[in-house]
């Protein structure tokens, strides 16, 4: 692929509209360049947290998770195109399935807190969760959307939570973290489950 942007700064967008991959322009309040949008937010919200301490893997998964919103992001600049595949919706299922069979089954709702590194994937989380409401609109306003785009992001918001504990239990000194959990009354009860 050759050199893809030339001019940054084209002023086209000047009056309140944005340009399409396939060439027509609509308005920047409407609902794809809004879908867009969060998955490029959500794509830069992963970056952030990529300047984190991690395992490695974690490291490696993330990597390839921004290739594949970049595709996310590019099929929905192109209604009707297809970028992101299959494989990568298999990818987060066998991620999702390999962590969390590492983690102890929680015992209380956790609250998006701990290291800064687990904050920010609870940060991805919820970025992740917008961006997958804003596909469902675009689609409900009978605009092209394949199925896949919206469930890459919901996978990816699970995927996001569960990444989220196992940072909470990465510490560079050895020690062992864990989640922060919600005080709720009930627990402070005892009446946990039975």
């Amino acid at each position: 692929m050759g050199k893809r942007l030339t001019q940054i700064a084209t002023r086209t967008g000047d009056d309140g509209t944005t340009g399409l991959g396939d060439n027509t322009r609509v308005s920047k309040a409407s609902g794809r360049p809004q879908a867009m949008g969060d998955v490029d937010e959500l794509n830069s919200h992963i970056g952030l947290l990529l300047c984190e301490d991690m395992p490695a893997d974690v490291r490696e998964l993330l990597v390839d998770i921004q290739h594949q919103l970049f595709n996310l992001g590019g099929e929905l600049s192109i209604p009707g195109f297809e970028l992101l595949k299959d494989d990568a919706l298999a990818q987060l299922d066998a991620a999702l399935a390999r962590y969390n069979a590492q983690l102890p089954r929680l015992e209380e709702f956790i609250l998006p807190a701990g290291t800064r590194a687990a904050s920010q994937a609870h940060v991805c989380r919820t970025v992740a969760r917008r961006a997958e409401r804003a596909v469902v609109a675009l689609g409900a306003q009978d605009e092209a959307v394949r199925p896949a785009p919206r469930q890459y992001l919901n996978r990816l918001s699970d995927l996001m939570f569960v990444l989220a504990r196992v940072l909470n239990r990465h510490r560079p000194d050895g020690s062992l973290g864990d989640d922060v959990y919600w005080k709720s009354e009930r627990l402070a009860r005892g009446e946990g489950d039975a």
